[in-house]
C-alpha cells in the first residue's frame, strides 16, 4: 500500500500494534521451529556480533550452553571450540526470536511459541530459568547446566502437554491487560502477570499426564518465580512488532537491542537493518557486596518490551520497582512516563494504567520525535557482573543512545528522498 505521508504510515503501523491478536501455543525444542538451529549454531541477543567482541557474561553463557548441549564437557573445552570458530553465532532477532540478557539459546532447549493470530507470524523465547545463577546472567557452573536439562525435560514437557489441552492456546493480550493494571510493567516487574498465568495453566496442568514429582517441582518453580511472564511477555512483544514492520512504511522502531557491546534498532520504514551505537551503562541498585564498578555493559533482547510501551516507558504503571530500579519513588516514575510521552505516537488504550489516570501505555516510539527532543528511550534491566560465572548483581535503567535515531533518521531521509527522485 503506498501511503500519503509517514504520518499516515506511522499510524498503519500503530494499527498493527494495537490490533495484535498474541497467544502461547505451545513449548517446544528450539530447533524444531527455528531451522537455523542445526548443527552447532548458538543464537544471541543484540545484533550481530564476534566471539572476541562479546563481554565475558556473554561468553559464560555460551560456555554453559555448549556444556548443556554436549559439545563441550568442560569450560575450557567449550572456549576453545568458540575461539576456534566452531560454532555459529545468529541474533536471535533474525530467526523471529528474544533472548534475555546474553539470549544465548541452543538447539536443545524449550522455547515458547507465541503466535499472533491477527496476523499470522510467531516469535520464540526461552523459558525463564528462575534466580541466583542463571545462564543469562553468564553463569555457567554444574547448577546452571542441571537447571537447563531439568527445564528441558521437566518444565517444557510439562507445559506443552498443558497448553496442547486448552485447545486455542492461552490469550496473553487478557493476561497483559490485567496485569498493567495490578502494578506489572513487564520488564522489571511481571509478579501480577507471573500469578495470573499461572492461574490460567494450573487446571490445564492437573488435566495433564504428568507425573506427581514432576507436577509438583513444576507448581514450586512457577510459584517461586516471580520473572516468570518476562520471556513470554518478550515472545509476546516480539509477535507484535515483527507484525509492524511488517507495513515497510514510516518512522515507527520495531526493536531495540543489546549485546553488551552495540545498541541496535529497527524503523518500520526500513525493513530489517540495524543502527547501531556503543551501548550504555546501566545504573541502579546493587545486591549487598557489588557495586557499579562491577557491573557489565547492558546487553539483552528485553528491550523488546520498551520498543513495544511499556516496560521502563510506562514505569509510572509499577509503583513497586521504582525503587528498585533506582528511581525515587512515585514522582520520578510520573516524570519518566510523562517524558516518553513526548517521543511516542501515542496511547495504547488496550492497556489502561490506573495510575496514570487511566491512560494507555504508550505506543510507537518515533525517530524523528527522538532527534527533535533529543529524548532516548529508558530501559529497565537487570545487571550482571563483568566477570563470567557470577550472574546478577542489581538492577537498574539504561539509556538508549542516541546516535541510533540519529542514524536511522538520515536512513529514512535517504530513503523517501530517493523515491521523491523516482
Amino acid at each position: 500500500m503506498i501511503y500519503k505521508n509517514l504520518d499516515q504510515a506511522n499510524e498503519a503501523v500503530i494499527a498493527k500494534i494495537t490490533d495484535a491478536q498474541p497467544f502461547l501455543i505451545d513449548v517446544v525444542p528450539a530447533k524444531t521451529v527455528i531451522k537455523e538451529l542445526e548443527g552447532r549454531v548458538l543464537l544471541h541477543a543484540g545484533p550481530p556480533i564476534r566471539w572476541e567482541d562479546m563481554t565475558e557474561p556473554m561468553q559464560g553463557s555460551c560456555y554453559g550452553a555448549s556444556i548443556f548441549e554436549g559439545w563441550a564437557s568442560t569450560k575450557e573445552e567449550a572456549e576453545k571450540l568458540l575461539s576456534e570458530g566452531s560454532i555459529t553465532f545468529i541474533p536471535c532477532h533474525d530467526v523471529d526470536a528474544v533472548g534475555p540478557m546474553g539470549g544465548i539459546t541452543s538447539g536443545n532447549m524449550p522455547v515458547l511459541v507465541v503466535e499472533n493470530r491477527e496476523h499470522g507470524n510467531r516469535a520464540y523465547c526461552t523459558l525463564n530459568e528462575g534466580i541466583g545463577k542463571v545462564l543469562r546472567f553468564g553463569a555457567y557452573g554444574d547448577e546452571v547446566v542441571n537447571r537447563l536439562h531439568w527445564i528441558k525435560d521437566v518444565l517444557g514437557p510439562s507445559l506443552s502437554k498443558a497448553l496442547g489441552k486448552m485447545h486455542e492456546g492461552m490469550n496473553l493480550g487478557v493476561i497483559v491487560s490485567k496485569a498493567i493494571t495490578m502494578g506489572d510493567e513487564f520488564h522489571q516487574r511481571n509478579i501480577a502477570a507471573s500469578a495470573l498465568f499461572m492461574k490460567d495453566i494450573m487446571p490445564y496442568l492437573l488435566e495433564a499426564e504428568i507425573p506427581h514429582k514432576d507436577l509438583r517441582q513444576v507448581s514450586k518453580f512457577l510459584a517461586d518465580t516471580d520473572q516468570f511472564f518476562l520471556n513470554i511477555a518478550m515472545a509476546y512483544c516480539k509477535s507484535v512488532m515483527d507484525a509492524a514492520k511488517s507495513i515497510g512504511e514510516g518512522t515507527i522502531v520495531t526493536a531495540m537491542t543489546r549485546n553488551g557491546n552495540e545498541f541496535a534498532i529497527k524503523v518500520s520504514g526500513l525493513g530489517d537493518r540495524w543502527f547501531t551505537a556503543p551501548v550504555n551503562m546501566p545504573k541502579g541498585l546493587f545486591f549487598t557486596g557489588y557495586t557499579q564498578e562491577d557491573a557489565n555493559l547492558d546487553m539483552g533482547d528485553s528491550a523488546i518490551t520498551e520498543t513495544f510501551g511499556v516496560g521502563g516507558m510506562a514505569m509510572i504503571a509499577a509503583p513497586g520497582v521504582t525503587r528498585f530500579v533506582g528511581a525515587d519513588g512515585m514522582g520520578a516514575a510520573m516524570e519518566i512516563s510523562d517524558e516518553m510521552e513526548e517521543i511516542s505516537v501515542g496511547h495504547n488504550q488496550n492497556l489502561a494504567i490506573p495510575t496514570w489516570d487511566f491512560k494507555g501505555a504508550l505506543v510507537g516510539i518515533d525517530v524523528r520525535k527522538v532527534v527533535e527532543t533529543g529524548i532516548t528511550p529508558l530501559i529497565n534491566t537487570g545487571i550482571a557482573h563483568r566477570e563470567a560465572g557470577v550472574g546478577q548483581i542489581g538492577a537498574g535503567t539504561v539509556r538508549a543512545p542516541y546516535d541510533c535515531f540519529a542514524k536511522a533518521l538520515e536512513g529514512l531521509v535517504e530513503k523517501y528522498a530517493s523515491e521523491e527522485d523516482n
